[in-house]
């Protein structure tokens, strides 16, 4: 399909009263699948996240090194980004419905194969499968909203959308916590992954029967040549990032690096040239044009750092800094996971009154909350207690919900409804872009301050340059959310 299309797609997507793509609108059925899809956009999130707080106790079990570790947790994030717009792409011309099952089933497999893992070779190489799998699973949720949703029901199901993608982060560090606790049968962390297969089973159970079928009423083809130089880009900026602190940035940590801007160009010319010639490339540069479009993944792709980097390195500084356990590192979580439930709740209600002003005064919460913990850290003498982290994390929480819900649907409510396997899978990946982001930027930037022996002055510094990070991400997010809310307002 020509993509000249995209622009007035533009102005669909700001009405969203486009039938679904197969068959007529039947809000009671698609209002019963969608607890099933919502779990396919909850696991992948939890999943990027639950191993946060057992990082430790997997380093003692498996004799894993710190980039062994490092690994476990970015080999799923460069692996899922890679490969979610192709993901979104295939169900597009396959089926939704289909390619959830698919990818449902994968995962499910792949994360029995995490859970039951020998050495961390094994556990590094079944996490970078289970991402991919994930990639098959998440988009399919996003364009089955917009294919199966109208009018206020469609903002209904993206609100509860946002609300289960962005608590599901802080809730995995949560369940981890309890599950390293309990320690069922001796296990360990195995159970961080092997509960996902129960879940799965009865997932899979229930779609089959559950979740209608969409597909896109027109295919187009897959392009494999844009999907191979998005994800060698994604790569080579994640990989090294994740690893070049551990490994002391050898030579081919910086090639990487290099390589990242030449490959990006080439990516973005072969999809200019591909829309330019009437074929449908992988992410339409004129989907890029959309004011409202390019404003929304910018700051998605810069929160989403935020938010990575924030659980990543709050997870680190507590344990490894302060000698927290798992159940009280996920306890302290779980109090900014109550924040943002909390306001998330109501951001929708916000935002329909103010815009995306609110988006603006959450990025500055979100700040001063990550600024107000790194205080309390710093300032405490002697051992760091849950209450003293109780205001701080809660605010952070709050900022957290202010920005996050509203501005999936926003971004959302800008790209084309028509192509929701394309603005589903485009959308889920400025978001992995930036979790898997946060996680390597914040903890390079944690270990590099804090050095190879540190001792509370090292914790202490380490935790200010984290802040200060995240602040300046923060602010970004605000000033992109302020263009956006001149963009989007109401004349």
């Amino acid at each position: 399909m020509p993509q000249s299309t995209l622009t007035s797609a533009a102005g669909a997507a700001a009405t969203p009263s486009v039938a679904p793509a197969t068959g007529g609108p039947d809000a009671a059925r698609w209002w019963r699948a969608l607890p099933i899809l919502l779990l396919g956009a909850f696991l992948p999130v939890l999943d990027a996240f639950i191993v946060n707080v057992a990082l430790a106790d997997m380093g003692r079990d498996l004799g894993a090194s710190e980039a062994q570790l490092e690994l476990t947790v970015s080999g799923y994030g460069v692996a899922y980004a890679c490969t979610l717009v192709a993901g979104g792409r295939l169900g597009d011309r396959y089926g939704r419905r289909r390619l959830f099952l698919l990818g449902m089933a994968s995962f499910t497999v792949m994360s029995a194969a995490c859970g039951l893992a020998p050495n961390v070779t094994t556990l590094i190489v079944f996490r970078v499968l289970q991402g991919l799998t994930a990639a098959l699973m998440f988009p399919q949720v996003l364009a089955a909203i917009q294919a199966g949703f109208e009018g206020a029901d469609r903002q209904k199901a993206l609100g509860v959308f946002g609300l289960v993608v962005g608590s599901a982060g802080a809730i995995g560090q949560v369940v981890g916590g309890l599950l390293l606790h309990a320690d069922l049968f001796g296990s360990g962390w195995r159970p961080l992954f092997l509960v996902n297969v129960p879940v799965g089973v009865l997932a899979l159970a229930l779609a089959r029967r559950v979740v209608p079928e969409t597909k896109a009423p027109v295919a187009a083809p897959i392009d494999v040549r844009g999907a191979t130089f998005l994800a060698a880009t994604i790569a080579l900026l994640l990989i090294p990032l994740t690893l070049g602190r551990a490994e002391d940035w050898p030579v081919w940590t910086w090639i990487a690096l290099a390589a990242v801007i030449p490959l990006a160009a080439l990516f973005i010319a072969t999809q200019s040239r591909a829309e330019r010639s009437g074929r449908t490339p992988l992410v339409p540069p004129s989907l890029l044009r959309l004011p409202a479009a390019r404003l929304g993944l910018s700051a998605l792709l810069v929160f989403g750092t935020c938010v990575g980097g924030f659980m990543f390195s709050l997870a680190m500084i507590l344990q490894v800094g302060h000698g927290f356990t798992p159940i009280r590192s996920g306890l302290a979580m779980a109090v900014a996971a109550t924040g943002f439930l909390l306001v998330a709740l109501l951001a929708q209600r916000f935002v329909a009154r103010h815009g995306a002003l609110v988006l603006v005064v959450g990025a500055f919460v979100f700040a001063l909350g990550t600024d107000a913990f790194a205080t309390v850290a710093g300032v405490t003498e002697e051992s760091l207690t849950l209450p003293e982290l109780l205001l701080p994390l809660f605010l952070a929480g709050v900022g957290w919900g202010m920005v996050l819900v509203p501005l999936l649907g926003l971004t959302l409510g800008a790209l084309p409804v028509d192509r929701a396997g394309l603005a589903g899978g485009v959308l889920s990946t400025a978001l992995q872009i930036g979790l898997a982001s946060g996680a390597s930027i914040l903890g390079s930037t944690l270990f590099a301050v804090a050095g190879d022996h540190p001792d509370p002055d090292a914790w202490r510094n380490a935790t200010y340059a984290v802040a200060a990070v995240l602040t300046a991400l923060a602010l970004l997010t605000a000033a992109l959310c302020l263009r956006l809310h001149l963009v989007t307002r109401k004349p």
